[in-house]
């Protein structure tokens, strides 16, 4: 097991989400930086889309009762196994007694910690994700507090091919600077003008205070509706990354998304940029750039190529 020695600032236990629930109202959840939360799991020995530690900007301090291999991915933090630097998108062994430390965050806004063999809490419909405004999931459905303990479900003290279980972290980490985040237009741009749309391809937004796992709420220039339209729309389903226009201001939804929603979505940001929306904290600069679904496609498909690579 592991203890809870400082809880961090918001440290939640996260998957690959919760799946096949929305027409009940049940958000997805989830990690926001899915890519980084596969990549800690493989080089820690587990499937892609087992339960993780996931980081928000400050890190916890935790003690390893049990002796496991773990891996810490996503953001770059400053991170210390009793007292010895420990790297990004690298397995390391602690022995039981061990203290890992991982402090603020240098590069980024999340990381990902995930342990051999996983966390033994029970799921909930399918996921152990933490749904924080239901109140379920994960650890008593809440964030880590002090003196939280984490059971292990199967830990291993070491792994096959240990030295070889490390990412390079120019192959896998994000550019935040002078990058575009891609979408495919629609479902409903017919509903914004052609000065909108040049708006929306052209401008540069601020990320808010008021974003959390839920959405990004964007400051900046806002977007015209066509000729008789407004922000409104029967409401239909939501994805991660569909970019709704309230009041001429982009939202993106997120991963505690509700599952539907009344206001016209301007675009999508594709998945393999996903990754790149959940890093950035409240300041950082978004500008959009358009692509074919095809070129999504493509651009996922080579995204998931690298993590491939770390198949032992």
């Amino acid at each position: 097991m592991i203890k809870v020695i400082s809880p961090g600032l918001l440290t939640t236990l996260q998957d690959g989400g919760r799946y096949g629930y929305q027409q009940f109202g049940v958000p997805v959840c989830g990690a926001m930086d899915r890519y980084s939360l596969n990549l800690a799991n493989m080089l820690a020995g587990n499937d892609p889309d087992e339960g993780a530690l996931e980081i928000t900007y400050m890190g916890p301090t935790l003690r390893f009762e049990s002796g496991c291999t773990f891996a810490l991915c996503g953001g770059r933090f400053e991170a210390k196994l009793d007292g010895q630097p420990v790297e990004m998108a690298r397995a390391y062994a602690a022995a039981p007694g061990s203290t890992l430390e991982v402090g603020v965050i240098k590069e980024g806004f999340r990381g990902y910690l995930a342990v051999s063999g996983g966390f033994a809490i029970e799921p909930v419909l399918g996921s152990r994700s933490t749904y924080l405004k239901g109140g379920f999931g994960g650890l008593h459905g809440r964030k880590l507090k002090k003196e939280d303990v984490l059971p292990l479900r199967n830990p291993s003290l070491w792994l096959s091919f240990m030295d070889q279980r490390v990412y390079e972290p120019d192959t896998w980490r994000y550019p935040l600077k002078d990058r575009a985040v891609r979408v495919v237009l629609g479902p409903q741009e017919e509903r914004f003008s052609a000065k909108g749309m040049e708006t929306f391809l052209s401008a540069e937004y601020s990320v808010t205070q008021e974003s959390d796992r839920m959405g990004y709420r964007l400051d900046g220039q806002a977007i015209e509706y066509a000729e008789g339209c407004d922000g409104n729309i029967i409401s239909d389903g939501i994805v991660m990354g569909a970019v709704q226009v309230p009041s001429g201001k982009p939202i993106i939804m997120m991963a505690d998304r509700q599952t539907t929603g009344g206001y016209s979505k301007i675009a999508t940001v594709i998945t393999a940029d996903l990754p790149l929306l959940a890093q950035m904290q409240a300041g950082s600069k978004i500008r959009f750039e358009a692509v074919t679904a095809q070129e999504a496609a493509r651009i996922r498909r080579k995204q998931q190529g690298f993590l491939r690579r770390l198949e032992f």
